[in-house]
């Protein structure tokens, strides 16, 4: 059964929706038509998108739009760090567009931004959600240099489905990037996660999971798909609260040192909980 999401059209959503507007800055909260919304508007939260709204992939899942992108708002490390200091932000979510046209993948703007928000805002701990880079691991080096508490890259789906909803992407790199994070930096806690519902079956997700956990995964997210219109891949499965808790018990036993799953868990929901519970 497909899940009820309740109403964002509240006061706080539209006051962060100003703010954000006002300094010129994209979430994917927005722009991916999360259905998580309004819960993370209304704590004065959001995952900030940096690179455009202008993606170089298209991912039949995903609601972010697929155009040439604009140039890069060299000014947008500051805004985005000038945010995180009029939410009173102690943890944030930094997250982008695929950005295939630019040489290092945009590594250099993240870690602009990471560096940015921990110098104006020296006691917020930094959670970046990167692309693949292409399988480039110099592009990674460049982000984990940056120093962010958190790398997380999204699998997403299983390898069998890849080349019907990530058909520019690739499961082998995608595990690669993962892998690489800890060895680059043990010190930085690795994370990915994956979307259920997309035609997958259970042993599948849990194959999935094993390859996490034999790179160094240290946190899971599991969610449940939801179309965000007819034009995106279809859902072939409603997940129930059993299923989600049972991935969360096999991921436990898996040794993740925290498995996040729910029916509207998504990779940066209450991402700062997350982490406080590895502290």
């Amino acid at each position: 059964m497909k899940p009820k999401v309740k109403s964002f059209l509240t006061e706080d959503v539209t006051k962060m929706k100003a703010m954000l507007r006002m300094l010129n800055l994209h979430t994917v909260c927005e722009e991916a038509s999360c259905p998580n919304i309004g819960d993370c508007f209304g704590r004065k939260t959001a995952t900030f998108m940096i690179m455009g709204d202008r993606c170089t992939r298209r991912c039949t899942y995903c609601d972010v739009s697929h155009d040439r992108p604009l140039p890069l708002d060299p000014s947008e490390p500051y805004n985005i760090a000038k945010a995180v200091k009029m939410l009173g932000l102690q943890y944030v979510v930094i997250t982008s567009v695929n950005r295939d046209d630019l040489p290092d993948g945009g590594a250099s703007h993240f870690a602009k931004t990471v560096q940015t928000v921990k110098e104006q805002n020296p006691d917020c701990s930094v959670e970046v959600l990167i692309p693949d880079f292409l399988g480039d691991i110099k592009a990674l080096e460049i982000v984990v240099k940056s120093n962010p508490e958190v790398i997380n890259h999204n699998i997403e789906t299983v390898p069998r489905l890849f080349p019907v909803v990530r058909h520019r992407g690739d499961y082998r790199r995608s595990l690669n990037i993962i892998k690489w994070i800890k060895e680059l930096d043990s010190r930085i806690i690795s994370k990915s996660g994956i979307m259920v519902g997309l035609g997958e079956k259970k042993e599948e997700v849990i194959k999935v999971m094993e390859d996490l956990r034999s790179v160094n995964c240290e946190i899971l997210t599991v969610g449940q798909y939801l179309r965000p219109s007819k034009n995106h891949h279809p859902v072939i499965k409603y997940y129930t609260e059993d299923e989600f808790k049972e991935f969360e018990e096999i991921g436990t036993k898996m040794g993740f040192k925290h498995v996040f799953s729910g029916i509207l868990v998504r990779s940066s929901f209450h991402a700062d909980e997350v982490y406080n519970h590895l502290k």
